[in-house]
């Protein structure tokens, strides 16, 4: 898996309802019988069409956790290291992204950045040289 996934761990710290799973689905929820959440996917036990495979990627928590992962950067470099990793998860993964997925992620990883920048500006202020106070 990607450092993206190791980092979320969805298995672990996910909690999945089958109200969540069924608002994703589109479908009501009395047709789930149960959610398991695996190593790697969500398996959904359906009374309509048996089991069905789902892609952590295409849950809302996915999109909020990667969000939140953005947030907690503390550095410029960190939010840099960050971004390639959602970047590459991405690409490797498009087909289990859900469509606008990266569009919202960069207003927040651009949002975060500006903040991160602000906060170095207070730290150093420009000492009006064109040097930058240590």
């Amino acid at each position: 898996m990607t450092t993206l996934f190791n980092c979320l761990q969805p298995a672990q710290k996910f909690r999945i309802s089958i109200g969540d799973i069924a608002r994703m689905l589109r479908i009501p929820q009395h047709l789930i019988v149960r959610v398991e959440c695996w190593a790697y996917v969500v398996f959904v036990h359906r009374r309509d069409v048996g089991g069905q495979f789902i892609s952590y990627r295409k849950l809302e928590q996915w999109k909020n956790a990667v969000a939140c992962q953005i947030q907690k950067c503390s550095t410029i470099p960190q939010l840099q290291k960050l971004w390639l990793d959602i970047i590459k998860d991405c690409r490797k993964y498009k087909k289990q992204y859900e469509k606008g997925i990266r569009q919202f992620l960069l207003r927040i990883r651009l949002q975060r950045g500006e903040a991160l920048e602000q906060q170095l500006k207070r730290i150093r202020p420009n000492t009006g040289s064109g040097e930058v106070a240590v």
